[in-house]
Parts: structure tokens; sequence; C-alpha cells
């Protein structure tokens, strides 16, 4: 591709993801349609001053300023509309993620990494990687320069549960020859690709997907150990360097570090990022700062994160950062029982996007699916809908992704929800004796949900008593994960859907093992939780109602049919059909006892 088809396809992106013609465009920049459509139609290659009026226009941050080659600028200025402003300033644009450190390696290599950002930017991973790795490639002999280049190349997006191999021998590689060297530059690279190496590692979620050697929990201590290298640093190390070691040690501890600690780590992330005016690294923080408020459970507080996110990405003109609003807002809705909202992002525009970008391999394609997957799985679950899974393409993607403990444990639960009782005992068997009975997760991240859903698939199956006795020496494991976590919310994906209080699935487990009065604390603890969301106290009424039931205190028992009315009421309103179902059967059963 030449400069100008580089120029002309991203102007016309942003371009059009600000919702402007041509002819709004050249209002706002002063230059004429006709000038306008020759650079758009790559057959006119604009100079700076063009580029910068685009960046400004459209909010982009120097990013298409930072494709031109190197060029004097008198040449377009004929092209000026006659009664505009005065040309534009001669200072430089923004400081922009980067590209000052860059510089001091050379045009190309500076070049090559400005095209990188901007790719990377609107949204193009894949070709944002290719430059980097040319830059790589050019940067040859130079150990900085390369470790630079392998530091953009690692913010690429890795398939969920996957490691990539080639980036970590890369890195390794670049450490190595950093090793021992004290100047500034390379304390920073070295600082950086550290914190990247250990959030790749923990990409692996078990034996077939870890490397060897080097486990996902053995990369804890070194984010640990970045971490306070950067404390002991500070002020001398820089905003983007101090932004992306909290980024990626965050990361490197999401499955194992308590959610508080996070939360102050994304906070503090949030704050670096306001201040390096960086656009990359608001996006991350904003993001990471949503999901560690939902764990923690300030819904009211993650809301308004979203909104922030939500005026960030609008000044992207990013088709991903869009697409990463609308995962936040589905998530909000499934949570707050709008259903009808999030069917139409979730079945509608979100499929559409990530099968574009998957189409123009624009990202890896399995963080998109596995996304999109994972909101269409639980909206049929609220819906009590289940079984319309099983009839759609999206139940082969469940299959195919047990890799990841998340998804077998959401297979034994879609069996649950569509009568085959035996086969979902048979998956839940399975997967505790892969798993050494469930010892083996790490104590927090993507454990959490996985120890939900399967606390779901227990219940159900100890309702119907199916196999009860075969589940219940698996049982204890997954108490203590749950139970170590009783104010937070479960939070699946990075992120996808909350499925509700940790303490909801302590208490279903409790009941599976005959323990009604613990199951009644854990359910309160619940409550305080979920007060704001009709979906998760609709089925928290019926939790409660069925723990009753199972008291010895007469008391308590006789609550427990208003709990289960209220339940039905609400279910009926959301149209949660099997919530409903089960409220119904409850009270016919409740009728009829003595």
């Amino acid at each position: 591709m030449t400069p100008e088809e580089e120029f002309a396809e991203a102007l016309r992106m942003r371009r059009k993801a600000a919702g402007l013609s041509l002819g709004g465009l050249s209002r706002l920049v002063n230059y004429s349609k006709s000038y306008l459509s020759r650079v758009e139609n790559g057959s006119r290659l604009p100079g700076p001053a063009l580029a910068r009026e685009c960046d400004t226009a459209l909010h982009a941050e120097g990013e298409l300023l930072g494709l031109l080659p190197d060029r004097p600028e008198a040449s377009e200025r004929p092209e000026r509309r006659r009664g505009g402003p005065s040309g534009p300033s001669a200072e430089p644009p923004a400081r922009r993620v980067g590209i000052d450190d860059a510089g001091a390696f050379g045009a190309e290599f500076e070049q090559l990494i400005r095209r990188g950002d901007a790719r990377h930017l609107l949204g193009d991973m894949y070709e944002a990687g290719r430059l980097y790795l040319a830059a790589y490639r050019a940067a040859e002999g130079d150990d900085l320069a390369r470790a630079y280049a392998v530091v953009r190349c690692a913010r690429r997006w890795s398939d969920p549960g996957q490691v990539d191999r080639d980036l970590l021998a890369r890195i390794d590689e670049c450490l190595k020859t950093l090793a021992g060297r004290e100047d500034l530059p390379a304390v920073e690279l070295r600082l950086r690709l550290t914190a990247h190496r250990a959030k790749k590692l923990t990409m692996g979620v078990g034996d077939d997907t870890a490397v060897p050697g080097a486990e996902p929990g053995t990369s804890v201590d070194r984010a640990r150990g970045v971490l306070r290298e950067l404390r002991e640093r500070l002020p001398g190390i820089g905003a983007e360097t101090h932004c992306e070691i909290l980024t990626e040690c965050r990361w490197a501890l999401y499955d194992f570090a308590p959610a508080g600690e996070l939360l102050a780590l994304s906070a503090e992330l949030r704050d670096v990022a306001t201040r390096s005016r960086s656009l990359f690294f608001m996006g991350e923080a904003l993001v990471a700062l949503a999901i560690d408020q939902l764990r923690v459970g300030r819904v009211t507080a993650a809301d308004a994160t979203v909104r922030r996110h939500r005026e960030h990405a609008a000044h992207r003109h990013s088709t991903l950062a869009h697409w990463q609003q609308g995962t936040l807002d589905a998530l909000m809705n499934l949570w707050q029982g709008e259903f009808a909202a999030a069917e139409e992002w979730i079945l509608g525009e979100s499929r559409t996007i990530a099968e574009t970008m998957e189409r123009d391999l624009s990202v890896p394609a399995d963080t998109l699916s596995q996304t999109c997957l994972g909101q269409a799985y639980w909206l049929r679950h609220e819906q009590g809908r289940m079984a319309e899974l099983f009839g759609s393409p999206l139940m082969s993607g469940v299959r195919r992704r047990d890799y990841f403990p998340v998804w077998r444990a959401g297979l034994a639960l879609a069996l649950c929800e569509t009568g085959r009782h035996d086969q979902a005992a048979d998956q839940v068997l399975a997967f505790a004796a892969d798993t050494g009975g469930f010892t083996r997760f790490p104590p927090s991240g993507w454990a959490l949900p996985t120890a939900a859903v399967l606390a779901q698939a227990c219940a159900e199956l100890a309702e119907r008593d199916v196999r009860l006795q075969e589940l219940l020496p698996y049982v204890p494991a997954l108490r203590a994960l749950l139970d170590a976590h009783p104010g937070e919310l479960v939070l699946a994906g990075w992120p996808t859907v909350l499925l509700g209080p940790a303490a909801r699935f302590s208490g279903l487990l409790a009941l599976v093992a005959g323990e009604p009065e613990t199951a009644l604390g854990h359910l309160r603890r619940a409550v305080r939780l979920a007060q704001h969301s009709p979906a998760q106290m609709a089925r928290l009424r019926l939790d409660e109602a069925r723990a009753r039931r199972r008291t010895d205190d007469a008391a308590v028992r006789a609550g427990a049919c208003d709990l289960a009315r209220t339940a039905l009421r609400t279910a009926r309103e959301l149209g949660m059909t099997a919530v409903a179902r089960d409220c119904h059967e409850f009270l016919l059963r409740a009728s009829a006892e003595p």
C-alpha cells in the first residue's frame, strides 16, 4: 500500500466514523471538497498542514499526521479555501504515545511506529502488528529500538486462554540484550518488557495452553517485583512507561490478587493516563477501572466510568472502541434486566462488527467471538431460552472452546437447563477429575465465574436429586473458592457479563451440602450487593425460598411462599421464563405439603 493509499484509507475511516460527509469535513478544515476527494481517492498525498487540521477535526490525536513521510508542506497551500482563517499553526501537534521516544531511533523507524500506532488506535491490530514487526526488523543492531518495537507488538490483544510464544521469544531476546544496563531508556524498556512478559504468561489457563516451566502463577512475583521497582524509581520514570507497567502488571495479577488491590492499580492508571494525555492508555484505564469497580460491587461507580468511556470512544472514532462500549452497555443492560436492549446489541450490531473485524483480520478473532458468545449465552440463560442455544451455531462455539474452563462449566449448566441432567453431571465430574477436584484453580480471576457457573449447575442437579452423592465430594473446593470473595460480584470475561454476587453461589453450594441456615446467611449478604438488579433479585428470592423450606424453624419456613410469589411476579415482568416456571413449581409443591 502506497503512502497515498494508506492515508486515504485512514482519513476515510475516520471521517465516516465521525459521521461527516466530505463537504462537512471540508467546512471544518477549510480545504476544498474537490481537494479532499483527491486525497481520499489516494491520488494526492496531503501535507502536514491538512493532516493536522484533519487530526483536530476528527479527534485523531496526531494519528493522520503520523502517516505522512517527511516532505515540505508548501505544495498544498493553494488548495486552501478562500475567505477562511489563515493557515494552520506551525506549532507541532500534542505529544502522541511514544512518538518522542521513537524519534530518537531514526526517521524510518519513527515512521513505521507512527503508522502502527495509527492502525492500533483505529482498532486494526493485525496491520499495526505488521508495521511494528517491520520497525523491529528495520532496527537490527539497535537494542533499544528493537525493544521499543517489541513493546508495541506486545500491546496487541491475545486470544483468550492462549499464549503467544513467538512474542515471548522476542521479549526474552530483548530482555537478554538489555540485561545489566542502567541508562534510563534501557531501564524503562526492561520494565515494560518484563511487565508484558508477566501478563502474557498468565494467558495460559491450563496444561494445554501454558508455557512449560512458566505456568501462569509463576508470573505473580515478577509482576509484583516490577511494580516495586517502578515505585522505587519514581518520579524519574516517564508517564507512558508508568501507564504501561500498571496496565500489564494489573492483568498479570488478575487471577491471583484480590479485586480491591487491582482497583487501586486501575485508579492509579486512570490518573496517570489523564496526565499523560494518552488515548491508548486512557481507554485501557477506563475499561480496567470499570471491571474492578464491578468486581468489588461498586456498580454505580462503574456505571459512571462506563459513561466516561462512552465519551472516550466517541473521540476515538474507532470501530473497536465502539464495540467495547457496546459490550459494556450490554453488560449493564443484562444486569439491570433490560433484555430487549441487550439483545438488540448482542445479536445485532455486536455480531456484525465482530464478524467484519474478524473477516478483515483487524483483531485476534477469538477475543471478539468469545465475548459475543458469552453475552449471548447469558442472555438466553436469563431469559430461560437456553434450548435455543443448542439449536444454533453458538453451541458449537461453546464446545470448541472447552479448553477455557468457564466454557466447560457453561456447557454443564446449559445441559442442566435443557433437561440433560445426566449429561450435565458427567460434565461436572469429568471437569473435577481433570482439575484435582477443582483444587487447581487460581484464587481469583477466571476461576471465580467458573466456580459460580459450576455452583449453579450443582444446585440444579441437587434440586432434582441427580447423582448428588457423586457430586458432594467436590463441593468443598468450590465453596472455599467462592467463600473467599463474600463482598464481590462475579464478573466473567474482560468484561463480558456479571453473573451475580459470589455470596449467592456460596449460598447455593451450602444448600447442596444440606446447610440451609448457612445458605440463608450467604443469600442475605448477596441481596445487599444485588438489590438494584431486578433479575438477580428474582433469582435470590427463589433461592431464599428454597433455603427457608429446608430449615427446621417453622417461622422461617412460613415466609418462603411469599418470597417465591414476589420472584414469580418479577420473573414474569422481565420475561425470565425458566425462573417463573421454577417459582410456579415451588409454589405447587409447597401447597401440596402438610
